[in-house]
């Protein structure tokens, strides 16, 4: 199994700035889509952004210009830059990877794994 590790998240005022990090171990062969999705209580998981192997990027429109998804390839890890936080922006982010790994007794399998989830909360 590949498992996902996130960290940074905490409490900042509106118009604060906080980065997010997730990182992925086990038996990686590659990585492809890594990303970042947010969930309220009530609510579905929404996604937020996303990043290919390649470096292509997608973003929802609430928090395009304000949000920036980066990823360090050699390290498995994705990160979340946030700036101009609002108070909507308050949710559990989770990280999510679509990656390839190496079966325990040979070959490969395709997979998804979701981290434990970080709380952003955004109160004056």
């Amino acid at each position: 199994q590949v498992q996902l590790v996130e960290s940074g998240g905490g409490l900042v005022q509106p118009g604060g700035s906080l980065r997010l990090s997730c990182a992925a171990s086990g038996s990686i062969f590659s990585i492809n889509t890594m990303g970042w999705y947010r969930q309220v209580p009530g609510k579905e998981r929404e996604l937020v952004a996303t990043i290919t192997s390649d470096g292509s990027t997608n973003y929802a429109n609430s928090v395009k210009g304000r949000f920036t998804i980066s990823r360090d390839n050699a390290k498995n890890t994705v990160y979340l830059q946030m700036n101009s936080l609002k108070p909507e922006d308050t949710a559990v982010y989770y990280c999510n990877a679509d990656y390839i790994r190496f079966k325990a007794f040979g070959g490969r399998r395709e997979g998804t794994s979701w981290g434990q989830g970080t709380q952003v909360t955004v109160s004056s």
